[in-house]
């Protein structure tokens, strides 16, 4: 596993890979291989099958080669007893929370807390659902989208009454549409990638409130099959644009 020692403030590049895949989950052995957060975790669990394991051992390190080549600093977690995936944090600009869930522990907490010092990195039990991004994300500074059902508005709670800040929150009807992508593009402001209405409906209704948001609807069809979300396949890297 490894991470990113970079905070995404204001204009985004989006590395973007939905598509590349989508007419291959059938045929995959390991279809959660098109994931870029996989890393080194991934690689543990498909010890068993030698092509998954080779697999997800090139994509990460193709990953890390195109960040090095980048500039960017990157943290490699070594403790074997760590466990951390990049769905089960959520960076709101201001500080971190990290989903304690199957996939990410205490540990992994600590390591990214001890990364990105500068920032208070706080704990919240995912107890449903895969990820802690799995039910919420951001849409924008201070503004989270959070999905209706008990487990997300609880978790939702927690972050409330951990965090020294405000957000607004943006409350959608399905846990899944709540897992979006956003950017703050040079010379085209808020865009904000979410589910497709044909996925759901009633959600998309919600986003159309963001009236000062470029919305991009995005099918996660077939990414949902193996509990896939749009941040799952996205990297955002803060550049500074060229005068």
């Amino acid at each position: 596993m490894f991470f990113l020692q970079e905070i995404p403030v204001r204009s985004f590049h989006l590395i973007y890979f939905s598509r590349i895949f989508v007419s291959r989950l059938e045929k995959n052995p390991d279809p959660v291989s098109m994931f870029i957060w996989s890393g080194r975790l991934r690689i543990k669990e498909t010890e068993g099958d030698p092509r998954c394991m080779w697999r997800n051992y090139f994509l990460t390190e193709a990953m890390k080669k195109v960040l090095s080549d980048l500039n960017l600093n990157i943290v490699e977690m070594t403790d074997e007893s760590a466990t951390l995936d990049g769905g089960d944090v959520l960076f709101t600009g201001q500080e971190f929370f990290v989903g304690l869930s199957k996939r990410t522990n205490q540990r992994g907490a600590e390591i990214l807390a001890d990364a990105f010092k500068d920032y208070a990195v706080s704990t919240v039990p995912v107890t449903d659902g895969l990820h802690l991004k799995s039910f919420c994300s951001m849409a924008g500074p201070g503004l989270i989208v959070i999905g209706s059902s008990e487990p997300a508005q609880k978790a939702l709670k927690i972050m409330q009454q951990m965090s020294d800040h405000r957000y607004d929150k943006l409350t959608v009807t399905d846990d899944g549409a709540a897992n979006c992508v956003y950017m703050n593009l040079p010379g085209k402001g808020h865009v904000l990638l979410h589910p497709t209405p044909e996925q759901y409906p009633e959600s998309a209704k919600v986003y159309e409130k963001l009236k000062d948001h470029m919305l991009i609807p995005v099918s996660n069809l077939e990414k949902v099959k193996v509990d896939g979300a749009l941040t799952c396949c996205s990297v955002l890297i803060n550049r500074k644009t060229s005068a």
